[in-house]
């Protein structure tokens, strides 16, 4: 296939596109390299050693790709022609999108990094989809979304869209009458202007494929931590562990080097879903070589199982013990407003239908993680873990 990989420079889309040269596919890529500035404006920098922009071109080369990245920027700055022209040259077969600004925190620290989170994700989008509907119609677009969209609603999620059986089982349950819902999208309770940012893509991704017949497939992702399948240094994605562009066990695991205790937000008890680096790749490839119908928004819910922030805590604990690091917890006030204690049930089946075998063993995956990190130890900024920036 001829494959398309927007946000190539990142933490998934740069061993997304080494996987995807592995098995023969042809790969062109854009980034605007925005991750790593942003990154750096923070005070903080990747825990790997990452290769430079032109070190990667030449890795990238080497594995098959023929054009090295092209630096291009999807949000409201960048004129949408050209992203038209880059699409029409290059006529993919699928374009997977992760050139968006990934953090929830980085949203609500002011008015500026709100604007940037919405203009670059909802324009960008915009963007591209004009972009594919001009020049390249018929491509796939595998488009990374975060099941952080949905919240955390008092009954069942189900994978993007209300269905029948959804319907028949809230009947069973509560006594609530048929009504005529199938097949709307299931309602939204985006928890920051990052989440809201995605939110907006989902509904205007639908309207794409409802009004022109694209075909797309959103993945609404659970919280990804680990290296991936690529560990020879030069090959190591980014790793971060900063208050804005960590996620809660890359953090934990590197409290944990540092003998800092692993801080828990509010009680620990909010649940969500978890998966490994890897096991995202192999989602995502799934979604890429088993595309959707013609004029089809299909949603997979991506994650391998839901999982306690407490449980985590004590994973990680688990993990840095048995390496010989002593390692303990303690609970903070909980700079986000969300709830912490909560029902929560997404339905995830459609991914497992393609294929997906879950990596099930977290324990091991987190203690495999930790000694990983040993050697960069030295590395890590100890003053950009603790949050600072306040939700409510």
């Amino acid at each position: 296939m001829r494959i398309l990989v927007l946000g190539c420079d990142g933490y998934i889309g740069f061993p997304l596109a080494l996987h995807l040269l592995q098995k023969g596919h042809s790969v062109y890529s854009l980034d605007s390299y925005v991750r790593r500035e942003r990154v750096l404006s923070i005070g903080s920098d990747s825990l790997t050693p990452i290769a430079t922009k032109m070190d990667r071109d030449h890795i990238l080369k080497e594995w098959g790709m023929k054009e090295p990245i092209a630096r291009v920027h999807l949000g409201a700055s960048t004129v949408p022609e050209i992203v038209e022209n880059v699409l029409r040259e290059f006529q993919p077969d699928c374009v997977v999108h992760l050139a968006e600004q990934p953090s929830a925190p980085f949203s609500q620290m002011g008015v500026r990094m709100a604007s940037i989170t919405q203009s670059d994700n909802v324009i960008g989008t915009l963007h591209l989809l004009w972009a594919m509907y001009q020049s390249c119609p018929k491509a796939h677009l595998v488009k990374l979304g975060t099941m952080g969209e949905y919240g955390t609603p008092e009954c069942d999620i189900p994978e993007g869209e209300i269905t029948k059986d959804c319907l028949a089982k809230h009947r069973d349950m509560y006594g609530i009458a048929p009504c005529p819902m199938s097949g709307l999208l299931f309602p939204r309770t985006p928890g920051s202007f990052y989440h809201a940012s995605k939110v907006m893509d989902t509904i205007n991704i639908e309207f794409a494929c409802r009004n022109w017949g694209l075909n797309s497939t959103d993945i609404m992702q659970g919280v990804v931590f680990g290296l991936g399948p690529f560990t020879e240094e030069k090959l190591l994605t980014r790793f971060d562990y900063d208050e804005y562009f960590g996620t809660v066990i890359n953090r934990f695991c590197v409290q944990a080097l540092i003998g800092q205790p692993l801080t828990i937000y509010g009680y620990g008890q909010q649940k969500r879903g978890f998966l490994t680096l890897s096991d995202s790749i192999q989602c995502l490839t799934l979604a890429i070589e088993n595309p959707a119908e013609e004029g089809e928004y299909r949603t997979l819910n991506q994650f391998e199982n839901i999982y306690s922030i407490n449980k985590l805590a004590v994973l990680v604990c688990r993990g840095a013990n048995k390496l010989g690091i002593d390692c303990g917890i303690k609970n903070i006030p909980n700079p986000r407003n969300e709830a912490e204690t909560h029902y929560y049930h997404p339905e995830h089946q459609k991914l497992f239908d393609l294929g997906y075998v879950p990596t099930v063993d977290i324990q091991g995956e987190i203690t495999k993680l930790i000694e990983q990190l040993i050697p960069y130890k030295d590395r890590i900024i100890e003053k950009v873990i603790m949050p600072t920036t306040k939700w409510r």
